[in-house]
């Protein structure tokens, strides 16, 4: 059994380049996707719907999660119910909030209870797990999707975060608690003990499952010789 076999916690790939989402499903690494606008404009995605419906042509059996991107509820449901027609196997991306701060949690409920699987996303606080626990339905899959690496980015410990998040949604056995915005390799055992069903991770962090349980002597003597190649290869000389 390989060291990612014996994860209990399931690895997506964050991302919204095709070609390393192909290569990365094609892998069997991954439970499943998640993107956002932000992700697809950074791989240069300019139609929004062209591009999810040709990576659903190409991965039809994980989970992939689209975002919705209006800031009023009417459009963004109007979004919501469009993006959930386009495969069953497509979680809808709600903000906890808007950008006026306002809740998002009617929504939520109203998609929810109407059997649509909803990622809620962008959440930073246990009120907002609390907010999210009481509006969705215990009948449909929901993925609950906690930014730990951006607690983090503030000092603060995410560990006890997404511990109590585990316990709030524990009831529900149709909602996953998801570790989002990891930063290491760390971050996807640190998630698993604190009781995550799920960890986004990204391409870089993916290039390092190899290394789980690596010996530390052999890694240092790897980055010795890194270090001695790069100044042999850049001829470096004090004099």
């Amino acid at each position: 059994m390989t060291a990612i076999q014996r994860l209990k916690i399931k690895l997506f790939a964050d991302g919204a380049d095709i070609d390393d989402m192909i290569e990365i499903y094609n892998k069997g690494i991954v439970k499943g996707f998640t993107t956002n606008p932000t992700l697809m404009r950074k791989a240069n995605v300019i139609d929004y719907e062209a591009f999810a419906k040709k990576i659903l042509s190409k991965i039809m059996d994980l989970p992939i999660s689209f975002e919705v991107f209006s800031d009023d509820f009417g459009t963004m449901e109007e979004q919501a119910r469009k993006i959930a027609s386009w495969g069953k196997n497509v979680n809808v991306k709600i903000p906890i909030t808007n950008t006026k701060g306002e809740s998002s949690a009617s929504l939520i409920r109203k998609l929810s209870f109407d059997g649509i699987s909803l990622n809620v996303t962008a959440i930073l606080t246990v009120e907002q797990v609390e907010v999210v626990a009481k509006a969705i339905s215990p009948g449909v899959k929901t993925i609950v999707s906690v930014f730990a690496g951006r607690i983090a980015d503030t000092g603060r410990d995410p560990i006890p975060y997404m511990k109590e998040a585990a316990r709030i949604l524990k009831p529900n056995h149709n909602a996953e608690l998801l570790w989002a915005s990891s930063r290491e390799l760390l971050n996807v055992f640190q998630a698993e003990s604190c009781g995550c069903h799920i960890i986004t991770v990204t391409n870089d962090i993916l290039k390092k499952i190899h290394m789980i349980g690596k010996d530390l002597n052999e890694l240092s003597l790897d980055t010795v010789e890194m270090f001695h190649k790069d100044a042999l290869e850049n001829k470096y000389d004090i004099r």
